[in-house]
């Protein structure tokens, strides 16, 4: 039968013009627009994607290589079963238990958050003057504004609600909340918060996966391409790089960097603040985060790093680096059973873009920085939600709230 990367190779091969250079195929990605590989055919077989590398099988680029060169040179072409079309692997939705997470999850987001935010200390204000706002009710104010996803104006029913419900001590303009979002104050204290909000998953989650992404925002930055010699502008961005659990996605550190961040440096970071918290069996990375640092950093835990290798990797390292290559090269499948689980990080991402926004509002780098920790914050809170429910978690309750059905109750995050 034929496989999926059979498949979208005969789907490159008939859409795409792969042209030869006179020493290897340049085949266009299909993922990212203007990106070409380049392959070689013949006895050794090589393509710069990340797949081929990994696998040291042909990839789909290869595959629509040698479909071009046999229909176009009278190469040889590869043997493709087409009797059946390979369908992708689908999973089924507890749809009962997905309607309940949805249904409740605003209500339930709005008792988690404000039990997070509760007993936020305020920092000391010295002098006279117009006392600050308590830190509390910036934090919850900033992050309900970013789960609802509206303007500031439009944003005044929902403060108005939440004090009317007591999770507010005052009722302040919706307008702001934006000034909230500037303070310098707030960004270790929702970077604390988010984690803080994981801490109810710690008993789920031991496989983990870094990963880092970007952030659109308005502002236009300009830049001299120097390939091309031409002058080029785009859109500035907020990098968050996160560690991610790969059951629940959720979020177990952050670090905010700038656009140019490199991902490794960031790699120990996130690991020592997930290691805080959690037990670590297993770390997931693709080849941004392959040193022997990294590779050291996960051993000393007594966990598994399965890290991707570069192309030019070798193990005369040594060290836990050695180890892990040759259990990559002798062990090929189980490795790759492992570092395959990195793929949940990219859910994670495109949960918090498809729920929150891809881009963010604010026009400072700081606020710019507390909108990314709002919208990661959100999506802790609702991952805890709905793997309460999913999960079957048994819930731990506060003293003072009545008895009642787990369907009806919020859950509630240690202290």
């Amino acid at each position: 039968m034929m496989d999926l990367r059979q498949l979208k190779a005969l789907e490159i091969a008939a859409r795409h013009k792969i042209p030869f250079d006179g020493a290897a195929w340049l085949v266009p990605s299909q993922s990212s627009p203007g990106t070409v590989y380049r392959v070689t055919l013949g006895d050794r077989l090589n393509c710069d994607c990340d797949d081929f590398p990994l696998r040291q099988k042909p990839c789909k680029h290869i595959l629509a290589a040698q479909l071009v060169c046999a229909r176009e040179h009278g190469g040889p072409t590869p043997a493709i079963a087409t009797d059946a079309v390979p369908i992708p692997p689908t999973y089924r939705q507890n749809w009962p238990q997905y309607n309940e997470a949805q249904q409740t999850e605003k209500r339930r987001f709005r008792v988690l958050l404000f039990d997070l935010c509760a007993g936020l200390a305020d920092p000391p204000q010295p002098g006279p003057g117009r006392r600050r706002t308590p830190m509390a009710d910036m934090a919850f104010a900033c992050a309900l504004k970013v789960f609802t996803t509206l303007s500031s104006r439009r944003f005044a029913c929902d403060l108005a609600d939440a004090h009317q419900l007591g999770y507010l001590s005052h009722l302040m303009n919706s307008v702001s909340v934006c000034s909230y979002l500037e303070n310098d104050l707030l960004t270790p204290v929702l970077a604390g918060a988010i984690v803080r909000s994981s801490l109810p998953l710690r008993a789920i989650e031991t496989d983990f996966a870094p990963d880092s992404t970007g952030f659109s925002t308005s502002r236009t930055v300009r830049w001299f391409d120097e390939k091309y010699g031409v002058q080029r502008s785009g859109h500035d961005w907020v990098k968050a790089h996160i560690m991610t659990g790969v059951k629940t996605n959720v979020v177990t550190a952050v670090e905010i960097h700038g656009p140019d961040a490199a991902d490794s440096p960031q790699f120990k970071p996130l690991l020592e603040t997930t290691t805080r918290n959690f037990t670590v069996k297993e770390v997931s990375a693709d080849k941004a985060y392959s040193s022997l640092e990294n590779v050291e950093a996960v051993e000393a835990l007594a966990a598994f790093p399965a890290i991707a290798f570069k192309a030019n990797a070798t193990g005369a390292a040594g060290g836990a680096f050695a180890r892990l290559f040759y259990y990559y090269s002798f062990h090929r499948e189980e490795f790759l059973k492992s570092y395959h689980k990195r793929s949940n990080v990219e859910s994670t991402f495109s949960m918090v873009k498809a729920k929150f926004g891809a881009c963010v509002r604010s026009k400072t780098a700081t606020a710019m920085t507390n909108e990314v920790l709002c919208k990661l914050l959100c999506h802790n809170i609702c991952c805890v939600i709905s793997s309460q429910i999913e999960l079957g978690i048994v819930p731990v309750f506060w003293e003072d709230e009545p008895a009642a059905s787990p369907a009806s109750r919020p859950l509630a995050t240690p202290a």
